[in-house]
């Protein structure tokens, strides 16, 4: 039996959200709904500029892999982060959680990473990232035991950004297949897709990547199309195992092979926050996969720890998931 469900790799980083409306954005010069990377300058500008804010760690994976431990998982995280306020803070809270979190800190600079998040009064968030630390991950930081002993290894895609990451993926990849594993990734967003399209589509075309993860813009970003379903039925001959796309409020679907999932979403009281969704549905998803559910129930529950995350400030679940009714009842059908 493998003793974590799973195990994600990415960028440990520091969120900083605050509020701001469409003119901050234009005036600062921030790109709307994208993710952009900004260097130590440009960070320590906008964090200047930016209104009362609410610190929290977060970084994709490492709020998918917060996400699966809300719902009763047991993972491990891989991330690198400095020995400073920021990095203690990062450890401090993923550990807090009960997920493994070994990943050796840098002794000297550049400075844990830090992400300013402004969202909009319509929910959209907009990110200015400085990845800092990140950038020092390298293989050396892929622990084989961990990696062997996870049912599913997932990592972000912004992690191509940072070179060294690449070597990491690869080598995870290769232990997770020598052991029977799955590998998955998340595209991370279509700004992301573009500037690595080939590689991303090497990656599953390859085998690298087993499982992936996407939302309507990445799946058309990825194809070069405007045209949804030619993007799905191409992405379903490319993924090795399944994808699953998301919609938003449409919900998702999953494709596997010829066969089409498609599972509506949930309605919610109040749009808050879109910061998290995505990463709050793979946790949902991969702790139903990794429980052996079937691709609808999975998706579900994916559909139940997005729609509560984007009603609440933040990425990171403020109250156990597993307690959450919809959650309850797809777990007690299963």
């Amino acid at each position: 039996m493998a003793e974590y469900d799973l195990l994600t790799i990415g960028n440990a980083i520091v969120d900083v959200i605050a509020r701001g409306d469409d003119a901050f954005l234009a005036k600062e010069g921030i790109q709307k709904g994208g993710m952009t990377l900004v260097d130590a300058e440009r960070a320590e500008h906008l964090y200047a500029a930016m209104g009362p804010g609410v610190e929290t760690s977060g970084g994709s994976a490492g709020n998918t892999i917060a996400g699966l431990a809300s719902l009763g998982g047991k993972g491990a995280y891989f991330g690198k982060v400095a020995d400073d306020q920021l990095g203690a803070i990062f450890t401090h809270d993923i550990r807090s959680l009960g997920v493994a979190y070994d990943t050796k800190p840098l002794a000297k600079e550049p400075p844990t990473a830090r992400c300013m998040v402004v969202v909009t009064p319509d929910g959209e968030r907009s990110m200015n990232t400085y990845l800092g630390a990140c950038v020092e991950l390298g293989p050396e930081d892929i622990d084989e035991a961990v990696v062997a002993a996870s049912k599913v290894t997932y990592f972000e895609g912004y992690l191509w950004d940072p070179p060294r990451a690449k070597e990491a993926i690869v080598k995870a990849a290769r232990i997770a297949k020598a052991h029977g594993r799955s590998m998955a990734m998340t595209l991370s967003d279509a700004f992301c897709v573009h500037r690595y399209r080939a590689e991303f589509l090497d990656l599953l075309r390859s085998g690298t990547v087993g499982i992936v993860f996407a939302n309507e813009a990445e799946v058309l970003a990825l194809y070069e199309t405007e045209d949804f379903d030619a993007a799905c039925a191409q992405l379903a001959k490319d993924a090795p195992q399944f994808a699953v796309v998301t919609r938003s409020e449409k919900g998702c679907v999953v494709l596997e092979g010829d066969e089409q999932i498609a599972v509506s979403g949930q309605s919610i009281d109040r749009l808050i926050d879109t910061t998290g969704a995505g990463d709050l549905f793979a946790a949902g998803f991969l702790r139903g996969y990794t429980l052996g559910l079937d691709h609808e129930a999975s998706a579900r529950l994916g559909v139940a720890a997005a729609s509560h995350i984007i009603q609440q400030i933040g990425p990171r679940p403020q109250t156990p998931l597993s307690d959450l009714p919809a959650v309850k009842a797809i777990l007690g059908a299963a």
